[in-house]
């Protein structure tokens, strides 16, 4: 009896606590969507930001209550997209991939400095002594800022101590555009591949002296381009990447090579026995001497001068070209609808 009291207060007091645990419990529970953790599940967990927003778990929530795009996770890709799109039994198309380009190809091989920096390893710093140790003064610094802003390993400096990008890591997240001193770094549409790899707004034969690939104005690829897509602004051209155009002749005219094209291997146009030697292909043609014959004979091209335009083909009335190899023959605009899923 003397142990009874003792154990009936706590039971009591235990028994009290417990109903009010479980009531606070019930009163103050918070419901969590489980579309949240699925959605979370969906993303590839590298919280780069890209979305906007803190992390992965911050945009899930954000896609879950309606205020973030399910397309919004670009280093997920379109099977990102598609699961969440399931998740939220919704239809979405994914956003235009994107790929980051440098607008520089000038290393310590090309461009002349005029000091030598010896500080941070970081391009802000190296910019703030000077401007920094080039004579360009919007070339790249090379000191790895961007580098280190890219979570998936896709930029390096080279032994040429300039930043150069590995397309096949970059998923267009646009991380590396901020951090860039000389903003020098943007993102182009992944489907699109000749990009400028200058900066430089002087003109002139002065650009020259001090970078061997730089751009001086001379306009020749605005010329090259009839469709309107490069126009020049402070000295430098702009390419216009909504046009159904590919800019290789713009890329195969500039004499100092200041467009890079990402292709690993252009298209050859080639004549077959169809032709009835109008001549046509060879007046369309932008490169000199690349298509050869005589009035009314089959035409020939020399594969290694070709640089696979397309500009022959469409003046073909017989259809007697074709390209072989390379990209293939869809035009830019048909290449953006079939990754939309689109026809036609």
């Amino acid at each position: 009896m003397e142990l009874l009291l003792p154990v009936t207060v706590v039971g009591a007091v235990g028994l009290f606590f417990g109903v009010g645990l479980a009531i606070a419990s019930k009163m103050l529970h918070v419901f969590v969507d489980p579309k949240i953790s699925r959605i979370l599940e969906a993303l590839p967990g590298v919280n780069c930001g890209a979305c906007g927003y803190p992390g992965c778990s911050a945009f899930a929530k954000a896609v879950a209550v309606g205020k973030a795009a399910a397309a919004g996770c670009t280093p997920g890709g379109e099977k990102t997209v598609a699961n969440i799109a399931d998740i939220m039994g919704i239809s979405v198309s994914a956003n235009e991939p994107m790929v980051a380009v440098i607008h520089c190809q000038g290393g310590k091989a090309e461009a002349k400095e005029r000091a030598i920096y010896d500080g941070i390893t970081d391009c802000h710093a190296a910019k703030l002594i000077g401007n920094g140790p080039k004579i360009c003064p919007d070339g790249c610094l090379g000191r790895g800022s961007c580098a280190k802003a890219c979570l998936f390993g896709a930029i390096k400096i080279n032994e040429n101590e300039i930043a150069v990008i590995d397309n096949e890591k970059c998923c267009g997240c646009g991380k590396c555009v901020p951090v860039c001193p000389r903003n020098i770094i943007s993102l182009i549409p992944q489907v699109h591949k000749v990009y400028l790899a200058c900066a430089n707004r002087d003109k002139g034969a002065g650009v020259k002296k001090y970078c061997s690939v730089g751009c001086t104005a001379c306009t020749l690829c605005v010329k090259a381009t009839p469709s309107g897509a490069i126009t020049m602004a402070d000295n430098l051209p702009v390419l216009d990447y909504t046009k159904d155009e590919i800019f290789i002749v713009a890329h195969a005219k500039c004499p100092p090579k200041c467009f890079i094209d990402l292709a690993k291997m252009r298209p050859k146009a080639n004549i077959d026995t169809k032709c009835t030697g109008c001549g046509e292909c060879a007046k369309a043609c932008p490169m000199k001497n690349v298509i050869t014959g005589e009035p009314n004979e089959r035409h020939v091209i020399d594969k290694g001068k070709c640089i696979g335009c397309g500009n022959c083909l469409n003046v073909c009335a017989v259809k007697a070209i074709v390209l072989w190899g390379g990209l293939g023959y869809d035009s830019v605009e048909k290449q953006k609808r079939q990754r939309h899923g689109a026809t036609g």
